[in-house]
């Protein structure tokens, strides 16, 4: 049985990257169109709010069409941060929102970005939604680069930033404001997760996958206020410090993997 720790380590990845990955494959002729809206939600409801030709929230699998005529290499996951707008196409509300999200596709001339909603009902009940919302892209926008680090690069320079973060964290004594990281650190030494991606992506695409999709989870933990006020806001600015380089050796890992070339 699972510890609580080790489930908070692997809860599934960004929802833009499983969106990037499955629709990738979908039109490089991989996997068959019914199956890419159920991959890409899982178990949660996702809706599309102003996709091209319609007038309302739809499901997401009446607003795929709207990119069938798309090649892969043009469906694109960005991970942009403050200070960091790799892949983003220029400045403009699609920019701005994805800047706000931590997430975004770029899918041709749209950009999509997905807004989690909770939901209670009158007895108290609480649920959660997950609508994209579509942005037109201007004509004459650059397009989210093909140049970013391959999945070679982005492996090596995750495993030099996560060596270092570690031995910083060490020094920090992270493991006594969150204990679960243990656990989730454990997880991450052993990765499962190389079927999240779909055919068509490499070995070396997979693995890079399944470490920066735990890591991330990780990176979420590691990041929140320890309980109990254990951290004070030195002790904090220094794990921001330690956690940095890492926090982007670990996006720019997951836009490797998702951006990366498909193969039969």
């Amino acid at each position: 049985m699972s510890s609580p720790a080790t489930g908070a380590a692997t809860l599934a990845a960004r929802r833009s990257s499983r969106f990037v990955a499955w629709v990738r494959a979908w039109r490089a002729g991989l996997v068959p169109f019914d199956e890419v809206a159920e991959s890409v939600a899982g178990d949660e409801e996702h809706l599309v709010a102003d996709a091209p030709g319609t007038w309302r929230d739809v499901p997401l699998r009446d607003a795929l069409p709207a990119l069938a005529k798309l090649s892969p290499d043009e469906i694109r996951l960005v991970l942009p941060a403050p200070g960091d707008p790799r892949g983003l196409p220029g400045p403009g509300d699609f920019a701005g929102a994805a800047l706000l999200a931590g997430e975004a596709v770029v899918a041709g001339a749209l950009g999509l970005i997905p807004e989690v909603r909770t939901h209670t009902s009158g007895s108290g009940m609480t649920w959660e939604t997950v609508l994209w919302r579509v942005y037109p892209l201007p004509a004459d926008a650059p397009r989210a680069s093909l140049t970013a680090p391959g999945a070679a690069e982005a492996e090596a320079e995750l495993a030099t930033a996560l060596a270092e973060s570690t031995a910083a964290l060490t020094r920090l004594d992270v493991a006594q404001w969150r204990p679960e990281l243990a656990g989730a650190l454990a997880a991450l030494r052993r990765p499962d997760g190389a079927t999240d991606l779909p055919p068509g992506f490499d070995p070396r695409s997979r693995r890079l996958f399944a470490r920066a999709a735990v890591l991330d989870r990780v990176l979420a933990l590691a990041g929140e206020s320890a309980p109990g006020g254990a951290v004070n806001n030195h002790e904090a600015r220094q794990r921001d410090a330690a956690l940095r380089p890492l926090t982007t050796a670990c996006r720019q890992a997951l836009v490797a993997a998702c951006n990366a070339p498909l193969r039969p």
